[in-house]
């Protein structure tokens, strides 16, 4: 494989990754994930809250994205200083994305049973192609054994409503559009594309026993479609859920939760592709995710996982 031949590689896994929103991480599970993409989450738990998750995309399909996220989070001073941590790692291909973010969120108590919270993210990304993996017809072409790195500062910033039955947040994870070059090319083969968030959600009763819970989360970015995810859960005894999930012109699937202790959660969720025919080369993709919470900081019980401020 030529230079050439890699560098136009490159630059249509890029130019691909911007057009269909792929340029920042996706996410099944946005629900339970918040922080990832939402600082003004930091500390709604009231506890030391840990969350894993795993994501394999479009899975069998060669070079398909890969991502992990870790999150840490906790109240620290009463409303006015809650802290977190973000790491999130994004492969595709030969192109590896990691970012590392302090999150912190200050609440505000809007009634008894309503807060307002406005977060900020600030961390480093780091951006990675490695060309090691590529199969070559030319064991000759040094260019492609070449690696590249870069690492760059960012931004963000979010805002959170929540009350016992209903959140809305609108965040932007990274505000600066940091722009990439690979080796000695001065020309920027990509520019990371400002993403905005908006999330929302509400809790329904049905009976003593089972609950209603839909949720959104959609995504605005510059050149390309608004892509907007609608899952509807039903949670029993608010230990077990059930979900379905449908994203805008791209995939629909289910999504399961099992509260194992009050402090440790598991969640799995599966969705299939069906645009462009890209179901005929992969079988799903799968997610999994942990959530633990530690006993609570604050010397407040953890309340019940019904209300949104805790999910």
């Amino acid at each position: 494989m030529k230079k050439k031949t890699i560098y136009i590689l490159l630059i249509l896994l890029l130019i691909a990754s911007t057009g269909f929103a792929q340029q920042e991480a996706m996410f099944t599970h946005y629900m339970y994930n918040t922080l990832a993409i939402n600082p003004a989450y930091a500390g709604s738990r009231d506890a030391l809250t840990i969350t894993a998750l795993h994501r394999s995309q479009w899975v069998s399909f060669p070079g398909a994205p890969v991502t992990q996220t870790i999150t840490v989070h906790s109240p620290c001073y009463r409303d006015g200083v809650n802290l977190g941590l973000s790491v999130l790692n994004d492969k595709i291909g030969p192109v590896n994305n990691t970012s590392f973010f302090l999150d912190y969120a200050y609440r505000v108590k809007l009634s008894k049973r309503s807060k307002l919270a406005f977060g900020l993210k600030l961390g480093l990304n780091t951006y990675a192609i490695d060309l090691n993996g590529l199969k070559s017809t030319d064991n000759t072409d040094v260019s492609a054994q070449t690696a590249d790195n870069s690492i760059l500062p960012n931004v963000g910033f979010g805002i959170y409503y929540s009350k016992p039955s209903f959140y809305a947040g609108i965040s932007t994870p990274k505000l600066f559009q940091n722009g990439y070059s690979y080796d000695n090319i001065s020309t920027k083969l990509s520019t990371e594309q400002r993403h905005y968030y908006l999330i929302s959600g509400g809790l329904i009763r049905l009976h003593p026993d089972w609950e209603l819970k839909p949720t959104s989360f959609i995504k605005i970015t510059k050149a390309a479609t608004i892509e907007a995810d609608v899952t509807a859960e039903v949670l029993y005894l608010e230990r077990f859920s059930l979900g379905v999930m449908g994203r805008s012109g791209d995939a629909i699937g289910l999504l399961a939760r099992v509260g194992i202790t009050d402090q440790l959660t598991v969640g799995y969720s599966f969705d299939w592709s069906f645009v462009n025919n890209t179901a005929k080369y992969n079988y799903g993709s799968h997610e999994i995710i942990l959530r633990y919470d530690f006993v609570s900081l604050s010397g407040r019980r953890i309340r019940s996982p019904r209300y949104f401020s805790t999910f």
